[in-house]
């Protein structure tokens, strides 16, 4: 993508389809009447007549006749801009990106003032332009043989500007960083499990790693078992596809001290083994790695953005099926931390492969942890579909996560973990833990019992279970998955590196 900055002369735009912020109260848009006059006085008329609204999120598409380059105009209704978003305004460029896989123009200008408020500058504008219209405009064609789905490639962007600012491009690439690794995301997560296995995702694994420059390890089954990681094995018994513990290290500063690890649940398909699942709550279990999809997202926007902060991705991967050799309700199973697991919920194995996946994370040095799952259905009764569940055990860190979640616009909603929780969770005649205490507080139960592990390394625990995949189209793309967690991880990163 070409991607450069022009002064605002209308007559000059060189791109096909022209991007235009309208407002209530539109004629007070510096430089509104100069549009009017290279576009055509009765754009105002319409603007005034509803014909072209300035509601929030409303696109409106009008051809041009009387301009050399520019064939459409595409008005983005943007509201009260005393009362617009950086969300909401990432949202309308979403819609954007949509429109686009409609119109496919080779080019795109955006006049990126229009959208302006006191509280939203031009380099929000255009970084926010970047990312909707990235995530807006992903398609996924899966495997039809005839396939409808839109092939569109946008290849020169024109940004337009009171004063020229080669500056400004930095911001938009930077979205589009962001948002090519949501797309990344999204493509895991709909990507079928005979298609991507365990042995499928190391290798993805193996070549961000290479594109980026990261230490990266590929653990097999054999060193796994050298590892004495307990607990992903006895998840991964029932299965023929081997297991993979995966490992990239990004070093950023000479020592290796500081580390923030990133650990994703990486459960390519979850039958639920014995305590199988319902026929219809089995369909969709191709997207039990969300986690670990989210991790590998982030990592893919660290290795562009080279943060001065290190970093450790691990996530632990296998499927969860059922075979004469798989694990059973009322086994006791031997973690890599050495505690042993009751087992009342061979559904419950995400927490599991977990409890091994943040053992060896602080083997390797991490700090912090945060860790991320589709972990329980518990999340969505309590939160619903589009809310992200949270646990922690440390204040100073959450309140920087909530931060990089508030400037994402990816909701995060904390939930308590408390002592009596934890009893629930040690209380067994037979092991030092049971994995499932009750259908009760599910989302507590399964979070907290991650956090046994982490003991008293500052940690976070995110259950993406209601949001890591959505059943209908939304502003930033198709039904399916959503990458959700990617941005606010990488923000969480760079904000950290910021405070060095």
């Amino acid at each position: 993508m070409i991607i450069h900055t022009n002064e605002v002369l209308f007559e000059e735009v060189q791109s096909e389809t022209l991007v235009v912020a309208v407002s209530k109260h539109v004629e007070n848009t510096p430089k509104w009447d100069t549009f009017l006059k290279s576009f055509g006085e009765h754009i105002g008329d319409w603007v005034k007549s509803g014909d072209i609204s300035t509601d929030l999120k409303k696109i409106v598409k009008i051809p041009v006749s009387n301009h050399e380059s520019v064939k459409r105009v595409l008005f983005v209704g943007i509201g009260d801009r005393k009362q617009l978003t950086q969300e909401r305004l990432r949202e309308a460029f979403g819609l954007v990106g949509k429109e686009l896989l409609v119109s496919k123009p080779e080019s795109l200008g955006i006049w990126l003032p229009s959208f302006t408020t006191d509280a939203i500058t031009v380099a929000d504008v255009a970084y926010l332009a970047a990312e909707g219209i990235g995530m807006g405009s992903f398609t996924y064609e899966g495997y039809k043989t005839s396939s409808n789905v839109p092939d569109y490639y946008l290849p020169s962007i024109e940004l337009l500007m009171d004063e020229e600012d080669e500056e400004i491009v930095s911001y938009f690439e930077v979205g589009t960083i962001y948002a090519d690794a949501v797309n990344e995301a999204r493509i895991l997560v709909n990507t079928p499990g005979n298609v991507l296995t365990s042995t499928q995702l190391g290798e993805y694994a193996r070549e961000l790693g290479e594109t980026y420059g990261f230490e990266t390890e590929i653990l097999g089954k054999k060193e796994i078992e050298e590892l004495g990681m307990g607990a992903l094995l006895a998840v991964n018994q029932g299965s023929v596809e081997e297991p993979r513990l995966i490992a990239l290290k990004y070093q950023a500063t000479d020592d290796w001290t500081d580390v923030v690890g990133l650990v994703g649940k990486g459960i390519t398909f979850d039958t639920g083994g014995y305590s199988i699942k319902t026929k219809t709550g089995i369909v969709g279990m191709k997207g039990d790695m969300g986690g670990a999809a989210a991790v590998l997202g982030a990592m893919q926007i660290i290795g562009e953005l080279r943060p001065n902060k290190n970093v450790i991705a691990i996530i632990a991967s296998t499927d969860n099926m059922i075979s004469g050799n798989a694990f059973k309700p009322d086994d006791v199973i031997t973690s890599m931390s050495g505690k042993t697991i009751e087992i009342l919920n061979t559904d419950a194995e995400g927490r599991l492969v977990l409890a091994d996946a943040v053992t060896y994370a602080k083997q390797q040095g991490a700090n912090y942890i945060v860790d991320v799952a589709t972990l329980t259905g518990g999340v969505i009764t309590a939160l619903g579909y589009d809310k992200t569940g949270a646990l922690t055990n440390n204040e100073e860190f959450f309140e920087t996560f909530m931060e990089s979640s508030l400037e994402t616009g990816e909701f995060v909603w904390r939930l308590p973990l408390t002592e009596n929780d934890k009893k629930r969770i040690r209380k067994s005649d037979v092991a030092d833990l049971n994995n499932s205490p009750g259908g009760d507080g599910h989302m507590i139960f399964g979070g907290g019992f991650v956090g046994e592990f982490v003991e008293e390394t500052p940690w976070i625990h995110l259950d993406i279970a209601g949001t890591s995949d959505t059943k209908s189209a939304h502003d930033f793309g198709p039904k399916g998955g959503t990458g959700v967690m990617v941005r606010t991880l990488a923000t969480l990163v760079e904000r950290m590196a910021e405070e060095e």
